[in-house]
């Protein structure tokens, strides 16, 4: 009988700790917002890995678009963002001045958006057999000159020019721009649902040898394996990019987490606060993953035995010795 009771109440232990979103042991799993593109998945993955192997944390994503990401993270629903792009989230100062979210550090701090070609275009490309289509396409301004070059197959009278992914920042700026410079006369700005919808449209284009133009930001997949050039606009200023009128100036991208989250997760956090890459590590990342179809997870054990040097300026020597070991 008391074998009988004891099981029971481990039962019922157990299903108390799942209803309330802890593991058996009472831990509370670190969750991880998924905003929906592939450098946030390959930053949460390399995070998991050490959180769990490290760290012994159990890990949950939660997955919603920007704004509902964020809304999570300053409800608490979720703990860590490892991608915040400041720039585009209209709600970040003002969710850090309230105290929902605080910045554990800077991801990386050296990436660029704006609207980008394949560099065939303008070049050509002679090894695909590829001449020039733009030779003179410098700038956005210069845009205007070749709307016919990237027909829209929906409305052929005009071009199509893709935009930047509902609900960020970036993509009302970009709007402006394209109302500013004149665009909208010869134009089509087509919003993409999605990343994955932005990057076929580039990826379909390129294998092809077709001209594409539109919204990218670096670092991506794309970036690390296509050869794409950002066109030039006028000199950053800020009051100026806000109408749409600069080029867009390099976004400061932070792990953000929820502000009760270091104090609740000491050890990891401050490992969090040392997480720094870059760039081009993670376009690196990105295109390993597209040309091996490794896993978020494969890649980010592969990018972790292949930068060791930099798992060292992470970890202390005893938790880097134990990550090798996981790993």
């Amino acid at each position: 009988m008391k074998a009988i009771k004891l099981m029971i109440l481990t039962a019922l232990l157990v299903l108390l700790g799942i209803l309330s979103g802890c593991s058996p042991d009472g831990k509370r799993p670190v969750v991880f917002v998924d905003p929906g593109w592939d450098s946030v998945r390959f930053h949460n993955a390399v995070a998991q890995i050490i959180a769990e192997k490290v760290y012994g944390l159990k890990t949950e994503i939660l997955y919603g678009s920007t704004p509902i990401t964020q809304a999570a993270l300053v409800r608490g629903d979720a703990d860590v963002n490892m991608e915040l792009w400041t720039d585009n989230v209209p709600t970040y100062e003002a969710d850090k001045a309230a105290g929902g979210i605080v910045d554990l550090g800077i991801n990386y701090a050296d990436n660029r958006q704006g609207f980008y070609v394949p560099r065939y275009v303008i070049e050509g490309d002679a090894e695909r057999g590829i001449s020039p289509m733009a030779p003179d396409l410098k700038s956005v301004k210069d845009l205007s000159r070749y709307a016919a070059l990237f027909k829209d197959e929906e409305e052929p009278s005009k071009g199509r020019l893709y935009g930047a992914i509902p609900g960020w920042n970036i993509d009302a700026i970009l709007y402006k721009k394209y109302k500013a410079y004149g665009l909208d006369r010869s134009y089509v700005y087509f919003r993409p649902g999605s990343e994955a919808t932005l990057s076929t449209a580039f990826l379909t284009a390129y294998e092809k040898g077709l001209p594409v133009v539109g919204y990218q930001w670096e670092p991506t997949w794309l970036s690390g394996k296509l050869d794409l050039v950002l066109l030039e606009d006028a000199p950053y200023e800020k009051a100026a990019f806000e109408e749409g009128l600069t080029e867009a100036p390099a976004v400061k991208v932070v792990i953000a987490a929820n502000s009760r989250f270091p104090n609740r997760e000491p050890d990891f956090s401050k490992f969090l606060s040392r997480y720094h890459t870059s760039s081009a590590l993670t376009a690196e990342a990105l295109a390993y993953m597209a040309d091996t179809k490794a896993s978020y997870e494969e890649t980010a054990r592969w990018f972790l035995k292949k930068h060791g040097n930099l798992v060292d300026t992470w970890l202390a020597p005893d938790e880097a010795a134990k990550l090798r070991e996981a790993l």
